[in-house]
């Protein structure tokens, strides 16, 4: 079932609130809408990327009567704090998984994943790496670009690709700053992070060549994107 009609099976439409992160899965807040409520955006924790628990009690008014939370590029959201915040203020919780547009995978496949994760964790230099969790499937392994935002990222995303290596920017534009879902809302990590990171490749196809290539080639610019003074 979906997350409209779970909305609507939950009695939650016309008049309702409904939080949802901005950081990407414009889906979800069309699925709100659909069910006849209103997303209002909350901001992300700037490590995992998925809502922020304070950032979600400071989000809730009279009108609240659920929130979305997203599991981020295959780390799960830690369900648990926001089921027992949900129960404290008689609010629905429902999770969502962000496909990030990779195909279900298979153990094995994960296991690689994994493995690529954690040589990329140990070898680049110059960009901050995810942060890792239990049960993280690293369905895309985004790291932080260091620099004056958006202009940095996307010079460095065009340097590696001009080597070779392929890449991609995870959420291009926060849901906020689309027209259908425009909000003047202050969610500065949520900003950051749109301007800053970008997905490295982990795909099970990947040779130790190729690994050995992205990280060449993301630790000859990294270290050059630094943080204005």
């Amino acid at each position: 079932m979906g997350t409209a009609a779970l909305l609507r099976a939950a009695g939650v439409g016309i008049g309702d609130e409904v939080i949802v992160p901005a950081f990407g899965n414009v889906e979800v807040a069309e699925a709100v809408r659909t069910a006849g409520a209103s997303p209002v955006f909350a901001d992300i924790d700037p490590m995992t990327y998925c809502l922020d628990r304070a950032a979600v009690a400071a989000a809730v008014t009279p009108r609240t009567a659920a929130v979305v939370v997203v599991h981020r590029f295959g780390r799960p959201a830690g369900l648990g704090p926001f089921l027992a915040f949900g129960e404290s203020r008689g609010l629905l919780v429902l999770e969502h998984r962000d496909a990030g547009g990779v195909e279900e995978a298979s153990d094995e496949e994960i296991a690689l994943r994994r493995a690529r994760a954690a040589y990329l964790d140990r070898k680049l230099t110059g960009v901050r790496t995810p942060e890792g969790a239990v049960g993280h499937t690293y369905q895309q392994y985004v790291v932080r670009v260091p620099g004056n935002g958006r202009p940095d990222r996307d010079a460095f995303a065009r340097a590696i690709r001009a080597k070779g290596v392929e890449c991609r920017v995870p959420v291009k534009t926060p849901v906020h700053r689309m027209p259908e879902f425009l909000r003047r809302v202050s969610l500065p990590e949520t900003e950051r992070a749109a301007a800053e990171t970008l997905a490295l490749p982990v795909e099970a196809s990947l040779t130790k060549r190729d690994m050995r290539r992205m990280v060449a080639a993301c630790n000859a610019l990294g270290g050059l994107l630094q943080p204005a003074c």
